[in-house]
């Protein structure tokens, strides 16, 4: 069975669980997710993070061997700080 690409890991979680936002980056093994979901209005991460895990399904312990995952409301990451600029 071929590595998920991070594509591929994007399409499952958002297959699962409704996201304003969804970036994924990876390389096959590792991966990194920003979620964005209304769905995560009042729960603590570790409930947010079960939502994401409940969308991979099997997936999750057959192919992705690590995720780590940043999980905001729609609020949360408005409230975010802009991007850092960088001056020379």
């Amino acid at each position: 069975m071929a590595e998920p690409t991070p594509d591929d890991v994007r399409r499952f979680i958002a297959a699962g669980l409704a996201c304003e936002h969804l970036e994924v980056e990876g390389d096959g093994r590792h991966f990194f997710a920003t979620i964005v979901s209304a769905e995560f209005d009042g729960l603590p991460r570790v409930r947010r993070h079960q939502q994401v895990y409940a969308a991979l399904g099997d997936r999750m312990r057959e192919q992705i061997h690590a995720l780590s995952m940043k999980t905001l409301t729609p609020a949360e990451w408005a409230a975010q700080d802009p991007q850092p600029h960088h001056y020379h």
